[in-house]
């Protein structure tokens, strides 16, 4: 597998992947990443080919998605590890 490029972007860091004839676009923030793997499809051989694809929607998209896997790990973090309640404290007059 090679690198194919890279796509500018000020939230994201997207890379282009080419292994054989197959591509694959990897989607990275500080913590998630989300990778489109499109196969071998003559439509996507190029970098420029692959930066139209990318278009304002989908890039919506995986941002709203990352929201929705961050929400996500939140959530089970709750549920793997309640917090504890606060200790009480004895009331003094």
């Amino acid at each position: 597998m090679r690198i194919l490029g890279t796509l500018p972007h000020p939230l994201l860091k997207i890379t282009v992947f080419k292994m054989d004839s197959r591509i694959s676009v990897k989607f990275e923030n500080a913590a998630y990443e989300q990778t489109f793997k499109l196969g071998a499809d003559e439509r996507y051989q190029t970098l420029e080919a692959i930066q139209k694809w990318a278009d304002e929607t989908l890039l919506t998209e995986v941002l709203n998605r990352m929201e929705d896997m961050h929400r996500s790990r939140i959530e089970a973090e709750k549920r793997a590890f309640p917090s504890e309640t606060p200790p009480s404290f004895e009331e003094i007059l």
